[in-house]
């Protein structure tokens, strides 16, 4: 993991100096040095160690802050304290759900979902008219889809999630109202409420199903941070105004993140210009 993407993961985790150093082990003061860049040739066993705490596959980070979505989750449950998972929704309570009720089923668990801000709408609006563009000029036999879009991700009754934008290639997934399977290439655009969801549980959940790619779209920090896990497992981070390739396309489609950027501008968020 190189710096600016421990110093990524420590800002989202709002790990102070202290709290990385009680939890890796490393100094303080070499912990200071380190996202200070004051220690140019950086100790591997330190580094190793910071890794356990940082990455969002480790144990230590994700045992230390649970995700906060949980609280507000709704649990189906029979004879069990309200809260604890003794037993699960399934899709049967999941289709139960009001019309107006946005949520996501995710291994037994609902998660209510908010309204989407102007941001996120212009922000979807823009990647997905990008894809849109490309395909239909290399007549492609992909489709891309914006939220809502039901995908039943492990293809069981415990996992149905509504990426905000999906490009599936599969014809035959693609079955009455909602995808079956996973996406080859799924894009989430981060918000205060779905931040962590999307980083931690989403992640390894598209991983795990056999998503190719994966983006975070992170419309705050003005960046796109990219999984494509064909090739590697670690992200690629993407300042907003980059041209971002999209991998499942051979790196051929780049995504204008700067036109992004300027619909950003129209909404609620200021970004410097």
């Amino acid at each position: 993991m190189n710096l600016p993407l421990m110093e990524y993961w420590r800002e989202l985790n709002s790990y102070s100096y202290e709290e990385l150093s009680e939890l890796s082990g490393v100094p303080c003061d070499m912990v200071q040095k380190i996202f200070t860049g004051q220690i140019k040739e950086l100790d591997k066993e330190m580094i190793q160690a910071l890794e356990r705490v940082l990455l969002p596959d480790r144990p230590s980070a994700a045992s230390r802050k649970e995700y906060p979505e949980a609280s507000a989750a709704r649990v189906c449950e029979t004879g069990a304290v309200y809260g604890v998972q003794k037993s699960f929704c399934t899709l049967a309570d999941y289709y139960a759900l009001p019309d107006d009720r946005r949520a996501e089923l995710i291994d037994g668990v609902i998660y209510d979902m908010s309204a989407p801000s102007l941001a996120h709408q212009a922000v979807s609006a823009e990647i997905f008219s990008q894809l849109r563009d490309y395909i239909a000029r290399k007549k492609g036999k992909c489709k891309v889809f914006y939220a809502p879009v039901d995908v039943k991700l492990d293809c069981d009754d415990k996992t149905m999630v509504q990426p905000d934008i999906l490009v599936n290639c599969d014809k035959e997934k693609m079955v009455n109202k909602c995808i079956m399977g996973a996406p080859d290439f799924v894009i989430e655009i981060l918000s205060e409420s779905t931040r962590r969801k999307d980083m931690f549980l989403k992640l390894h959940k598209y991983e795990a199903a056999g998503v190719r790619e994966y983006w975070m779209v992170d419309a705050e920090k003005l960046r796109v941070i990219v999984y494509f896990f064909e090739q590697d497992s670690c992200p690629v981070i993407y300042n907003m105004g980059d041209m971002v390739p999209v991998g499942i396309f051979g790196g051929e489609l780049l995504i204008d993140s700067s036109r992004i950027r300027e619909e950003l501008k129209d909404t609620e968020f200021i970004y410097p210009s």
